[in-house]
């Protein structure tokens, strides 16, 4: 007998399993009957936080059931990075995904990076806190020894803001054109696209609850 799928959420950077993407694809898929599990990627340590342990994570509450993956920003690149190392995942739903995160990533600090190294650990904005929060520069380090497009062949729906200042759209664009396994689509928005989760949800709640169709 076929196992059940397990549906999981991965959250951005700084962020939470309270977050409205979170909470809105929970309620909706519990409205098709499936449960989301939304887990805190940093396991309650921000400060410790690597690409690595929330991989690990990840893997431990996978298990070797058959997964449906959705992730966000940096959680939308966790995706990815698992995607590509277990087959057991089924299907992905990006949203704005940090493909070369490791990349890109000091860019967004530029002016603190040595700061950063030299200090050991940085304050950084939280913003399912609200509040600034150390983040250690193993952070950094560790990123960089991962893959900044990660190549998976699972079918993906991949969402992306046409104006996201934080993540080009281009990025995805690139890895979409070299991915035929990738169908994107570009919504108007920035970053965050919580004010076109409608059309997200009803470009993917087939592909998400019942697979992709097959031609």
């Amino acid at each position: 007998m076929r196992r059940l799928q397990r549906f999981l959420y991965l959250h951005g950077f700084a962020s939470a399993p309270s977050s409205t993407k979170a909470e809105f694809f929970r309620r909706k898929l519990a409205e098709a009957g499936i449960e989301l599990e939304v887990p805190a990627l940093d396991c309650g340590d921000f400060e410790n936080l690597t690409i690595t342990a929330q991989l690990a994570l990840v893997e431990q509450l996978a298990a070797s059931d058959p997964m449906v993956l959705i992730g966000s920003s940096l959680g939308g690149y966790l995706a990815s990075l698992h995607a590509s190392r277990n087959p057991r995942v089924e299907r992905l739903v990006l949203l704005a995904p940090a493909f070369y995160f490791p990349e890109r990533w000091p860019g967004q600090v530029s002016d603190r990076m040595e700061e950063w190294k030299t200090a050991g650990s940085l304050r950084l904005y939280h913003y399912a806190e609200e509040r600034e929060r150390l983040l250690s520069y193993r952070f950094v380090e560790d990123a960089l020894g991962y893959s900044a497009a990660p190549d998976f062949s699972q079918p993906a729906l991949v969402f992306h803001g046409v104006r996201d200042d934080i993540v080009p759209v281009e990025d995805a664009r690139e890895y979409a054109l070299t991915h035929p396994n990738v169908r994107l689509v570009e919504v108007a928005s920035g970053h965050e696209l919580v004010e076109v989760l409608d059309c997200i949800w009803s470009e993917s709640a087939g592909f998400l609850v019942h697979g992709p169709t097959i031609p």
